[in-house]
């Protein structure tokens, strides 16, 4: 793409990895804080064949695209295989990630070096998470919900109804 027609309209384009399995307000504010310093983002939902998750890729994709509606440079989408790969296929040159503690960073700093020896080109940017969901992640949201307990102050109210259900089915 061309401005003038003499340099290139450069996109700057990342991917958001994660299970979201289900999304939580900590994702939500990453996912929305991330898509103001990028051009385009893509929040890759990834399909973990070593996971068990409470909701299908499908269903997990589609409460995405319902929390990001509103925001216009933002697409969801699903893979599979490494997202070194995704990134490659999506001319992705950035990648998006939530950092709620040190302990985070430890692993998440091996996961950034990792994709750099793979893809030399890729960029990890880190953003930490807002205090208030400091604390929070998907496991937690499933663990509350399994014993009956008010995720409400979590996750948007739909995907509240949507975990009360799954486990109201169990």
């Amino acid at each position: 793409m061309y401005l003038s027609g003499r340099e290139p309209l450069m996109i700057r384009r990342a991917v958001y990895p994660g299970s979201f399995d289900p999304v939580t307000l900590g994702h939500i504010d990453i996912i929305e804080r991330a898509a103001e310093i990028v051009d385009e983002l893509i929040v890759g939902v990834l399909i973990n064949k070593g996971k068990n998750p409470l909701f299908s890729v499908q269903e997990r994709v589609n409460m995405l695209q319902i929390v990001t509606k509103d925001i216009p440079n933002i697409r969801v989408e699903s893979f599979d295989g490494l997202l070194v790969d995704f990134l490659k296929l999506k001319d992705a040159e950035f990648v998006i990630r939530g950092l709620r503690a040190i302990t985070d960073f430890e692993y998440e700093l091996q996961m950034a070096q990792t994709n750099r020896i793979m893809s030399p080109d890729t960029d990890t940017i880190f953003l930490t998470t807002n205090l208030k969901y400091a604390y929070l992640n998907s496991t937690t949201v499933r663990e509350v919900a399994s014993y009956g307990g008010d995720i409400s102050k979590f996750v948007p109210d739909f995907v509240a109804e949507a975990v009360m259900e799954k486990y109201s089915n169990h």
